[in-house]
């Protein structure tokens, strides 16, 4: 999966918590999260305002959830774990080491394999 493939993906199943993400589908999102925060970032700091990465960060937060919980879902966990982020630092770094963890190669409880 390539970077636009997952970002469209994402965007096409933007309050989709069921099912599984496979780790590119996440990891891709999660770049293009980055990239647009930082370069909404330094275009509000040349223009003086904070609204549009505030904007970003809004319009991205339930897809981010959403993908979140279908990479859990792809290890066998639920979304629920997503809490963990929340808890500094070691919270942090557990879902960090479940995101690249690789997903069950057979079906789970969240359902059969992503497609690759």
């Amino acid at each position: 999966m390539d970077f636009q493939t997952a970002v469209r993906t994402c965007f096409n199943k933007y309050a989709t918590f069921t099912g599984r993400a496979r780790r590119p589908e996440y990891w891709w999102f999660a770049l293009f999260n980055v990239l647009g925060s930082l370069a909404l970032a330094v275009v509000d700091i040349l223009l003086g305002i904070d609204a549009l990465s505030t904007l970003f960060s809004l319009a991205l937060l339930l897809p981010s959830l959403a993908v979140g919980a279908r990479r859990l879902h792809d290890i066998g966990r639920s979304g629920w774990w997503l809490l963990l982020w929340f808890i500094p630092l070691i919270g942090q770094l557990v879902m960090i080491y479940w995101a690249i963890q690789p997903g069950d190669p057979a079906a789970n409880q969240f359902g059969p394999p992503p497609l690759a």
